[in-house]
């Protein structure tokens, strides 16, 4: 899974934030996603979880995790059809406490930001995706939800600086934790690297993006015939292999247009395109403004 180390190294991520919501019944809260995606871990007792493309709620009990996409709302109650109030307390670094005085059910969160680089990972994972933690990926996302609950419970020196870097780490391992439960019959690049044959043509293409593929030489490098290999591309992707091909050059022109001073001329050549104008033109259609406005408006901070 190198692709997905390159995504997460060049990906823009702000401090990670971490809360424990120790809530007795009755009780039922909303929370807007916004820009963050959510990482929940129910470690004490259960929950029923909702939204909008879900028909009915989902029981998680003890152990059951799930990662949510940003923008995406969701509820939170200990039984069907409780009062809800919105309730920020999932992003605040602090024990909260809420309800009644009925069964307790104890939830650790994570909340993680990032910029539009992220695109080509998160696009891959669903707006609602439950984490195995029995796979080796899974116990180590626990592991850390263990210790950041500790420091968040115990405190000590250095207690915050210890949880933000493990909020950090956690992000990571919920990424890691989210595309290993993404199986071979899914859909998404993701899932089209567990394909020999499909895997072998996309390292091929991200191993030299300044080449000038085309379809049949793709086809050759996943030893498959040029029809055979752009109908499997197109059904375990989603995109056709040039369009693919496509949405990572631009992906790795975001990279460099926040990351380094080139010049659109010169980052056009890094990422397979001959001229400034012609990568303008692509990324434009697809971005909806030129490289120069994206630039502005999303270069990463430098460092003080």
């Amino acid at each position: 899974m190198d692709l997905v180390d390159t995504v997460l190294t060049t990906m823009s991520i702000r401090p990670s934030q971490y809360a424990r919501l120790n809530i007795g019944a009755p009780w039922g809260i909303s929370v807007r996603s916004r820009d963050s995606a959510r990482l929940l871990l129910v470690a004490e007792g259960s929950c029923w979880l909702g939204t909008k493309s879900l028909d009915e709620p989902q029981l998680l009990v003890a152990g059951d995790c799930c990662l949510l996409q940003s923008n995406v709302e969701f509820t939170l109650q200990d039984a069907p059809g409780r009062a809800l109030v919105e309730c920020e307390s999932l992003s605040e670094g602090h024990i909260a406490e809420h309800g009644g005085d009925g069964e307790r059910t104890l939830i650790l969160s994570g909340r993680f930001s990032f910029d539009a680089a992220a695109g080509p990972l998160f696009d891959a994972l669903p707006p609602l995706l439950r984490i195995d933690l029995g796979n080796a990926a899974g116990q180590s996302l626990r592991a850390t939800f263990d210790l950041l609950d500790a420091e968040a419970s115990e405190g000590g020196i250095g207690s915050a600086l210890i949880a933000s870097r493990l909020a950090d780490v956690l992000f990571v391992q919920a990424m890691r934790a989210g595309c290993a439960s993404i199986g071979s019959g899914g859909i998404g690049w993701l899932a089209a690297l567990r394909d020999p044959q499909l895997s072998a043509a996309m390292n091929a293409m991200h191993g030299d993006l300044t080449q000038a593929w085309t379809v049949a030489e793709l086809a050759r490098t996943a030893g498959m015939s040029r029809s055979a290999f752009a109908a499997a591309f197109h059904a375990k992707t989603g995109e056709t292999p040039l369009g693919y091909l496509t949405s990572w050059r631009l992906y790795r022109a975001k990279t460099l247009l926040r990351d380094t001073p080139l010049s659109v001329q010169e980052i056009a050549v890094r990422v397979g395109y001959e001229t400034g104008t012609a990568l303008s033109r692509v990324f434009s259609r697809r971005e909806g403004v030129p490289p120069g406005a994206w630039r502005r408006n999303r270069r990463r901070p430098q460092a003080a």
